[in-house]
């Protein structure tokens, strides 16, 4: 089943079912007012939920609307924690490769992990506010995955039960401010604002053959104002799944119910596939030809960024966003 959140209700957002094709949707108000409170309540909840969705995909759910994904929040408004991995290692190496940096054996047998602002995540189709363009505004393509409670010392093998959901999001970074941040040894803050989401999460049942319990084998594309940037395959390159992401997460602490563990920038070794940030082009230009060429993006730039199944259908819907001027209080 597919699930999302309305910009309605408060701040958590009003729970809706969407079907498979992403057009129809149908509020889940007699089960679970929000998906937070849904997660809390897995057991009972999910099969209520599911019960929905059939009724949905049959034309029978009372209710049902048209949708419109401007009207959609991140499918977790808010979450208590966002723990975001960089599994992708082959990025890392190319990172430090192109500033002349010796990469460190242990970032191959222990994930790097972040943890960032999970107090207001962006709808799908919300503008990317920015305050200058000077600060090296980024895209970053990434799957995320959506768990309940999660005890701390798990391994990973009994992590990938946890999962509920998955999706795709986009991390969006300001690049030349986080050169200075973690020039203080201290790691991100200011150089992370609001994480976007697709418009839905999925039960991992949705996506079939394609996920393995742990990984998402279906290309990941990115296109930057209307040209396409890059498709790498979400399970090509990945150091680390979903599973050992997830341990990690929980090696000194429990994780509670809508927790969201993102994966990092989707990369692939080969080149030939694109990227799903600038950077990661940028750094590529270096190393081949001296100097990046590829700007960062501008006040008025789109990026979009979604997932198709094997017949073109979109498995989470798109990631649409403009970057736009914002002008702070005064």
């Amino acid at each position: 089943m597919k699930l999302a959140s309305l910009k309605e209700g408060g701040r958590d957002g009003t729970l809706i079912v969407v079907d498979r094709a992403v057009k129809r949707a149908v509020r889940a108000a007699g089960v679970a007012p929000t998906l937070q409170t849904a997660l809390e309540d897995w057991p009972a909840a999910a099969p209520r939920l599911r019960a929905l969705a059939g009724e949905l995909e049959e034309g029978k759910a009372a209710g049902a609307f048209d949708l419109d994904t401007r009207a959609l929040a991140a499918p977790l408004p808010r979450a208590y924690q966002w723990a975001d991995g960089s599994a992708y290692v082959v990025h890392v190496e190319l990172v430090r490769r192109a500033r002349g940096v010796e990469m460190p054996p242990s970032f191959w047998t222990d994930p790097l992990m972040y943890q960032g602002g999970s107090d207001s995540f962006i709808g799908p189709n919300d503008d990317i506010e920015a305050v200058d363009e000077a600060h090296g505004i980024d895209f970053e393509g990434e799957i995320g995955v959506i768990v309940d409670d999660v005890p701390m010392g798990i391994t990973p093998e009994a992590a990938r039960g946890h999962i509920r959901l998955v999706t795709i999001l986009n991390d969006v970074s300001l690049r030349n401010v986080i050169v200075g941040e973690l020039a203080k040894g201290f790691g991100f803050f200011h150089g992370k604002p609001a994480t976007a989401f697709a418009p839905v999460a999925v039960t991992p049942d949705e996506l079939g053959k394609a996920w393995d319990g742990a990984r998402l084998d279906r290309p990941l594309i990115s296109t930057l104002n209307g040209k396409e940037f890059g498709h790498p395959n979400a399970a090509t390159d990945l150091t680390f799944d979903f599973g050992q992401l997830i341990a990690h997460a929980a090696t000194t602490r429990h994780l509670e119910a809508g927790t969201v563990v993102g994966s990092g920038t989707v990369a692939n070794r080969d080149a030939g596939v694109g990227c799903s940030c600038i950077a990661e082009r940028r750094v590529r230009e270096t190393i081949e030809g001296g100097k990046p060429v590829t700007p960062f993006m501008s006040f008025g730039d789109r990026i979009r960024i979604e997932m198709l199944d094997d017949d073109g259908r979109s498995i989470f819907g798109a990631i649409d966003q403009k970057v736009v001027r914002y002008a702070p209080p005064r």
